[in-house]
């Protein structure tokens, strides 16, 4: 293991993270209230300590190998969670480090859970910064930095395949400052033509921009208790249009801007996330006007965006959800698994494993009639190869025993089972709020301290979608490799 480097790239994210904490701090100069004190004490804790590590790791080696990037994500992640907590503690908002912790990695991992039974009492500043983590960790605080590190003399390609979401990962630029770049002005393309029909839609410059923040991220936290329920048609449905391409891949932004759209329309993953879309809205919608008497207009729109919501792992609402039909709250929970497309900053399984997991099924159907045929899986008209199959099971297989075991120890709270097993449904995909105990209204204050960083945890396990947690925890097999 070359720590060296570990500290040098740690050191380097924590110094990123200081000053990301500054436009928290100015808005709350702007504003003239106290949070901006506890910002500017966080800029300077935040920077002497990332300063301290880059101190200490000079004259090293700067390969990063394969082991090295698992632990500079893991530990990354982790750390800029505890650090990224001091504003909330120094503030005096959420003064205990539990609470606070879950509360930051929640934001960082675009998760959206909160233990805030008020989020209007929040000053500015602050307010900023929790919903600000959301867009940070959106496409990853470490791939933001992937710019930054060749000029350390740093290689990040390591980090970006133990980062990224989804079963592959691959560069869409011949050098790796080129791809996050690439991915980043998507992203900020897309937020500011978010900012800006938001802000058409009547809402304030501040509040068009941290929602989308929010929704950009698949993240959640809003500035408001209701979420997003007190805001007109237009703006709900332009977070619900923006959800859904947040869940998209985005090396397609890239694609489309080439020329080749025609080629992202043919794909496979995109067609199936769609469907899935379109399905559940109609069916939900269907529910909603049997069961409660709807308009047709009111409830296409609470459908299509708590559907897009939950699909996307954002978690916003516009409408308490689990007042609705258990039919439709059943649609919910299955779509908290399924998620967002891969290279996306949604949660969830990701639609290509689902497509592929079916393609296998359908295999082995086949196989019943032809046991002697060859038949290849195959996505957009290329055969996957066998380790990307197998990886794709594998994570199936452990993504289902993680939330087994998660639901198990949750249910030792001794709450109702939906909560259960929404608390970790919930977490494990990223999505924020659940079923039951765990809806719009409420939050999950009343966990116990052991629960609260076991969810972290898990909201961890989610978000770097197991195997890098996974892998930092068995330092047995870095032995081997040393």
């Amino acid at each position: 293991m070359n720590y060296g480097i570990v500290r040098r790239v740690l050191g380097s994210l924590l110094v990123v993270e200081a000053i990301l904490f500054l436009p928290g701090l100015l808005i709350g100069l702007y504003y003239g209230e106290t949070s901006w004190q506890s910002m500017g004490l966080s800029v300077l804790i935040t920077l002497a300590a990332g300063g301290l590590l880059l101190l200490s790791s000079r004259n090293i080696s700067t390969n990063v190998r394969p082991k090295d990037g698992l632990m500079i994500v893991a530990l990354g992640w982790v750390l800029v969670s505890a650090f990224g907590s001091l504003p909330f503690m120094l503030s005096g908002f959420i003064p205990r480090f539990v609470d606070a912790f879950f509360e930051t990695v929640s934001g960082f991992t675009t998760t959206g859970a909160t233990i805030l039974y008020d989020v209007e009492v929040l000053d500015r500043g602050i307010q900023f910064w929790r919903i600000f983590t959301h867009w940070i960790g959106g496409m990853g605080i470490l791939v933001f930095s992937l710019a930054l590190l060749p000029a350390l003399g740093i290689g990040s390609f390591q980090i970006f395949k133990a980062e990224s979401p989804g079963p592959v990962a691959g560069k869409i630029a011949p050098r790796m400052k080129n791809t996050a770049r690439i991915l980043y002005v998507s992203y900020f393309s897309l937020t500011i033509a978010q900012i800006l029909l938001l802000k058409l839609g009547g809402m304030t410059w501040y509040e068009a921009t941290v929602h989308s923040f929010s929704t950009m991220g698949t993240g959640g936290f809003g500035m408001y208790n209701d979420s997003v329920a007190s805001f007109n048609d237009f703006v709900q449905m332009t977070l619900g249009v923006f959800m859904i391409l947040a869940g998209f891949n985005f090396s397609w932004y890239f694609l489309i801007f080439r020329g080749k759209a025609k080629d992202v329309a043919k794909s496979q993953e995109l067609r199936l996330y769609l469907k899935v879309i379109a399905a559940a809205t109609v069916i939900v919608m269907i529910d909603l006007l049997l069961r409660y008497g709807l308009n047709e207009a009111r409830a296409f729109r609470d459908a299509f965006v708590q559907v897009a919501s939950i699909m996307t792992t954002t978690g916003i609402s516009n409408h308490d959800f689990t007042a609705w039909p258990y039919f439709s709250q059943m649609i919910l929970l299955i779509l908290m698994f399924i998620g967002g497309c891969a290279g996306s900053t949604a949660g969830g399984m990701k639609v290509i494993r689902i497509l592929v997991s079916g393609k296998l099924v359908r295999r082995e159907f086949s196989k019943i009639a032809h046991p002697r045929a060859y038949s290849p899986i195959k996505v957009d008209g290329r055969i996957l190869p066998n380790e990307v199959v197998a990886g794709i099971t594998s994570f199936l297989g452990l993504h289902l025993m993680v939330f087994l075991f998660g639901v198990l120890v949750i249910s030792l709270e001794n709450y109702d089972l939906m909560t259960s097993i929404s608390a970790v449904a919930a977490t494990l995909n990223n999505i924020g709020p659940g079923l039951s105990l765990l809806g719009p209204k409420f939050n999950y204050a009343f966990f116990s301290d052991f629960s609260k960083l076991f969810l972290s945890l898990i909201m961890l396990l989610g978000r770097l979608e197991l195997y890098t947690i996974i892998a930092l925890i068995a330092p047995k097999r870095w032995m081997d490799q040393s």
